[in-house]
């Protein structure tokens, strides 16, 4: 008998009650820190009293309209993002994936609208993520999320990431543009080199072409910046933004300069939930407290001394981690032993972590969490840790 749910995800046999800040209450009745907040979409934690309110107030209000009328809490929303970044305009949208597809029809729209049909190809990058929808499993490219569902959407050039040769000369006269995450997270959390991000800005000045970054998962102040993209000093001329901007609620948006923003003219785009009331009432709140006076700052703190607590973790158990990568409250840790027996251990000591390619576990914990909440993951981590190296030991002594 198959379950009345589908079988895509491979469950942890583990459900919650509730949550308070970065903790998470089983209905085990056990409390879990909760580092891996939903694949970092819970940017404030469980339980924020001002979301909480927020979502509550506006659902007793209206929770959904349409895109046939006006949404004040979307106009608010787009003004807040448009008045801290490089974009002149925003869409709203439900999701990553939605947002990164809405990223792509815009670039092509503009070299369209510009005299330019035959420019409708995006250079992608090996080891990237967009989503699982029909054209961004073929804007990712990996073979294993393309298996069984019939040919690629066409259109998408792959090469390897850091590699600006390699992109300099997959440019052909059809490319329309460049996609790239400052960090790949799901591949294995793989930050792009600064000088490769500022050297992709200067080959889309050369050619003619737009620089799009998928900020999904490195927005909303996960590396201690608003945009991941701000430290390499670059701006980019649209991204897609998703997970940490609702806090919990589905909300996804693209960011961009009016030269490409003004093309998206009615009846070229679309979404029945996008922007409702409800779920810009959240983000309205989601982005107001990160861009509060001493949030970002208070991220790097954190980051600055969580990435110290790692590398000490790392260096005391090399049988189990071979490196530490990422940046903010974005790590990886790759191992050397299976990444899901971690995972599996940490989750015994009440401590929730999230699996990556490249056999890396995952921390992307709330933006709330203190220096103290980080040495209690470590603490966990490190219990965690002497167990599998006593279950290495045993196992090394029988097969002695």
């Amino acid at each position: 008998m198959i379950s009345s749910i589908m079988p895509n995800y491979k469950r942890f046999d583990l459900a919650f009650t509730h949550g308070e800040g970065p903790w998470l209450i089983g209905t085990d009745k056990r409390r879990y820190l909760d580092f891996a907040a939903g694949i970092a979409v819970s940017s404030l934690g469980h339980n924020h009293p001002l979301l909480v309110k927020a979502i509550a107030e506006q659902a007793a209000k209206v929770m959904h309209v349409s895109n046939l009328y006006r949404t004040p809490q979307a106009e608010a929303l787009a003004d807040l993002l448009v008045q801290n970044s490089f974009a002149d305009s925003v869409l709203f949208c439900n999701s990553g994936a939605e947002a990164n597809e809405a990223l792509v029809k815009i670039i092509r729209r503009t070299q369209y609208m510009k005299g330019h049909p035959e420019k409708n190809r995006i250079i992608c990058f090996n080891g990237a993520f967009h989503g699982r929808t029909l054209a961004m499993i073929s804007a990712t490219g990996n073979p294993a999320y393309l298996e069984g569902f019939g040919p690629r959407v066409e259109g998408f050039d792959h090469v390897d990431f850091n590699d600006l040769n390699a992109v300099r000369a997959a440019i052909t006269p059809e490319t329309a543009g460049i996609l790239i995450e400052p960090i790949q997270g799901e591949s294995g959390i793989k930050t792009a080199h600064p000088e490769f991000l500022q050297g992709l800005r200067a080959l889309c000045d050369e050619h003619g072409i737009f620089l799009a970054i998928d900020e999904v998962q490195t927005g909303m102040g996960r590396t201690g910046a608003l945009f991941a993209h701000e430290v390499s000093g670059i701006k980019p001329d649209i991204i897609s933004v998703a997970k940490g901007i609702g806090g919990g609620f589905p909300l996804g948006a693209v960011l961009a300069r009016a030269e490409l923003a003004q093309y998206l003219t009615p009846g070229t785009h679309g979404t029945t939930y996008g922007g409702n009331p409800l779920a810009c009432a959240a983000g309205l709140v989601v982005v107001g407290e990160i861009l509060r006076p001493g949030f970002l700052e208070q991220v790097r703190k954190v980051s600055e001394s969580f990435g110290a607590m790692l590398e000490s973790l790392a260096k005391d158990y090399p049988e189990i981690f071979i490196d530490i990568r990422g940046r903010g409250l974005m790590r990886g840790l790759k191992c050397r032993i299976p990444s899901s027996d971690v995972i599996t251990a940490a989750m015994d000591e009440g401590l929730l972590a999230v699996g990556a390619g490249d056999n890396v576990l995952r921390l992307v914990p709330p933006l709330i969490v203190s220096e103290a909440d980080c040495q209690e993951a470590i603490t966990r981590l490190r219990r965690a840790c002497k167990t599998l190296s006593h279950t290495l030991s045993q196992h090394k002594e029988k097969t002695a």
